[in-house]
């Protein structure tokens, strides 16, 4: 149930002034913590700044939503969600600088097929990508529970897919002012398709951004909904609520239509100041990491003796 789950208790914002608050303290948190001696100048020019990071994020969840589109087996339509969801939570509190998109874009997806029971081995997930295949399963592995750590393992995700099935459904059913309520879906069906690139899911609760897609989709068919949204769906609501939820659908629909996609050329800039100024530790190639990984490995081997030589000598 959405109305006792942790995306409403912990992962709604009020809005996107709140949510460029968190980010840009997860910057200078970074920066803080990495600029050692650099003059204030310096740390302009070799840090990423809040808006620099946002379009680097930006890029990388079209690239996320675009491979999980040509995902083979075909993905549901809640794994793809889900998986934009855990990268936008992510980087909520986390920076880019300390965790590189590109990696966290592909265990967001994985994990997101586990959660969803879409059973994917990870040999077979590879498989859709191109490059060492090895290697990007040795990074989603690594990342795994660290990005499931910053997700506090609050991993259930309430999409709004089901909640649009269910406006169409009680269209059917309890409105018969519209003659076939299946030709809003295609226009619906594309609003929820672009809100998963906007801050919707962080905003909104999943119920509002269906009910939103499914009244753009009867505005698209030159109908309108305000009848069946005040006298089916806010039909026991008072005169107060049922303006704040008419006017948070307006603010759903403005948030999804003022999404805009940045340029490659944008993102490819970002990308090289990235590449310098990136968090060493949690780069999969860099040296300090392998050295990491193989300390752990290590560890790990050791648990089995250390645990036999205790036995040994009760």
């Amino acid at each position: 149930m959405f109305a006792t789950s942790s995306q409403l208790k912990c992962w709604l914002f009020s809005g996107e002034t709140e949510l460029a608050k968190h980010r840009s303290e997860a910057n200078k948190a970074f920066i803080q913590t990495w600029r050692q001696d650099k003059t204030d100048e310096e740390v302009a020019k070799f840090f990423l700044t809040p808006s620099e990071e946002r379009i680097l994020s930006r890029q990388f969840e079209v690239v996320l939503r675009k491979f999980c589109s040509e995902f083979q087996p075909p993905m549901p339509k809640c794994v793809i969600g889900t998986a934009l969801a855990y990268f936008k939570r992510f980087y909520v509190f986390n920076s880019t600088m300390d965790y590189n998109p590109k990696d966290i874009m592909l265990t967001c997806a994985y994990l997101a097929c586990k959660v969803e029971e879409f059973y994917v081995p990870i040999g077979q997930f590879v498989k859709n990508l191109r490059g060492d295949r090895e290697k990007f399963a040795d990074a989603i592995l690594s990342f795994e529970l660290t990005l499931m750590e910053k997700l506090h393992y609050q991993l259930t995700i309430h999409n709004p897919f089901r909640a649009l099935e269910g406006y169409i459904i009680d269209l059917k059913t309890r409105y018969k002012e519209i003659q076939n309520p299946e030709k809003l879906r295609k226009c619906a069906d594309e609003f929820l398709d672009k809100s998963l690139l906007s801050d919707a899911c962080l905003i909104f609760s999943p119920s509002q951004i269906a009910l939103a897609a499914v009244k753009f989709g009867a505005a698209k068919e030159g109908i309108s909904l305000d009848g069946y949204i005040r006298n089916k769906v806010l039909k026991t609501a008072t005169e107060k609520e049922a303006e704040n939820t008419l006017y948070q659908l307006r603010r759903v629909k403005a948030i999804v239509k003022s999404f805009e996609q940045t340029t490659r050329e944008q993102a490819q800039g970002v990308q090289k100041k990235l590449d310098r100024c990136r968090n060493q530790e949690n780069n999969p190639d860099s040296e300090i990491f392998k050295q990491k990984a193989l300390d752990k490995l290590n560890e790990e081997d050791n648990v089995p003796a250390v645990k036999r030589a205790k036995l040994s000598n009760v």
